[in-house]
């Protein structure tokens, strides 16, 4: 009988793919099966995140609930992806009853860890690295949609940020990789791909090919997807030539999904970003003047060390000016080994929190404006699921399980990853649309 092995993947869309990559590592190796309820499985692969505090603890908590499960149906357990990569030695120590720690390069040799973990032999892999070649992958995401990861690691290192020292300095894949594995999501039938790294706007800054991210755009537009969009765009480095590739390429969606952080120039310093408040607006606006309709995204770190009241209602009031059309907001979280930990001033949880509600509250304001603006207009949606009687689709404005859904009825039949019209009716609570067909 196979092994049942079942998966667990915590955190960001890069991890969910380094997950796809696992899954196709052993999906032709006939001593395992592959199962999707991890609850059934008798070995469990834990894909972690460590990127701030509360996902270290969500993915200890998670290896620590299997660890229970040991004593039932579990033979082993195996933990994989930055908590690993980060906490090597600590994480044995602390959790005996893990099998098997496969660093973040050395997922490829998933196979070899499961095997040693059923022969009772404990294992630590980090430092091999993953071919390319050899990579294949099962999606995860419902068959119309897909990520496809174009580079690695980061070079930005923010002051808040661990990232660089978990996964290494930023490593675009070669173009030619890329567009064999966007082949491969078109022959999937594929129809949204979302091109993801920490930083996608640094894409072949240390290829030396003079091949970057508006190249990479114009070559996928040459495949069959329908929809196109990128995270992350770091103000810094949004040029007009990609802004103007976006304007021209009607397949390449508009979605700006831009991490800011603040506003407050002294703030932006300590955190070590690369522009100030003057050249972040100078980026909102050409990209709103070049495509007016453009959906922007930001993120936002509040209770940085040091943030006054002021620089707070500064932040605060800049986001009333911008309206921008989505936006996240986090804590800061004090991160072991970045420079923004050794700061002092660190802020209070309570004023953190407070301050982070405020922002969530401001934004859900505008963002309800935009929305009642939608109502009466037709729009195009993509088609995610459906419920009992409604089907649940997005615009283009959102991105899978992060932005806003639109909710419609029909009494035909409608394919899931189908690409229609519908005219908004109405929105409800949390912000998310009613429709009709149009």
């Amino acid at each position: 009988m196979p092994i049942k092995v079942g998966f667990v993947s915590l955190g960001c869309a890069k991890n969910q793919i380094d997950t796809e990559y696992m899954l196709g590592s052993i999906q032709k190796n006939q001593k395992f099966e592959i199962v999707q309820d991890e609850n059934s499985a008798e070995v469990i692969v834990i894909n972690t995140c460590a990127f701030i505090q509360s996902a270290k603890e969500e993915a200890i908590n998670t290896i620590l609930e299997f660890v229970k499960k040991k004593e039932k149906n579990v033979k082993s357990i195996i933990v994989t992806g930055c908590l690993a990569q980060r906490y090597q030695k600590e994480i044995l120590q602390n959790i005996p009853e893990i099998d098997a720690v496969l660093g973040i390069n050395s997922q490829n040799l998933l196979e070899t860890a499961i095997e040693n973990s059923l022969k009772k032999i404990k294992t630590e892999i980090f430092e091999t690295k993953n071919s390319e070649l050899e990579k294949k992958r099962v999606l995860t995401t419902p068959p119309h949609y897909a990520y496809l990861k174009i580079a690695e690691g980061c070079n930005n290192f923010c002051s808040y940020c661990a990232i660089p020292y978990i996964r290494g300095k930023y490593v675009s894949r070669k173009p030619q990789e890329i567009l064999k594995e966007a082949k491969w999501l078109e022959e999937k039938n594929v129809k949204e791909i979302i091109l993801i790294a920490q930083d996608t706007t640094y894409y072949g800054k240390d290829l030396k090919i003079n091949y970057y991210l508006n190249n990479l755009l114009e070559d996928l537009c040459k495949f069959n997807f329908k929809w196109i969009r990128f995270l992350y765009a770091y103000p810094e480095r949004i040029e007009e030539n990609l802004v103007e590739t976006i304007s021209q390429n009607k397949k390449i969606l508009p979605y700006f999904d831009i991490p800011i952080q603040h506003i407050n120039d002294e703030i932006l310093t300590n955190m070590n970003r690369k522009t100030n408040s003057k050249q972040i607006v100078e980026k909102i606006n050409l990209i709103r003047k070049k495509i007016p309709h453009a959906t922007i995204r930001t993120t936002l770190i509040v209770g940085f060390p040091q943030e006054t009241n002021e620089q707070f209602e500064e932040l605060l009031n800049f986001i009333k000016k911008i309206k921008f059309d989505r936006l996240g907001c986090f804590s800061y979280s004090k991160e072991e080994g970045t420079k923004a930990a050794l700061l002092k001033g660190q802020i209070p949880e309570k004023i953190k929190e407070k301050r982070r509600k405020k922002i969530y509250q401001t934004s859900e304001k505008i963002l309800k404006q935009k929305s009642i603006e939608q109502i009466g207009k037709v729009v195009e949606v993509i088609v995610d699921k459906k419920t009992k009687d409604l089907y649940i689709a997005r615009t283009k404005k959102d991105l899978p399980e992060v932005d806003c859904c639109v909710f419609f009825s029909s009494k035909e039949k409608i394919e899931i990853g189908e690409i229609i019209k519908v005219k908004i009716t109405g929105i409800e609570k949390n912000l998310n649309l009613f429709g009709i067909l149009d």
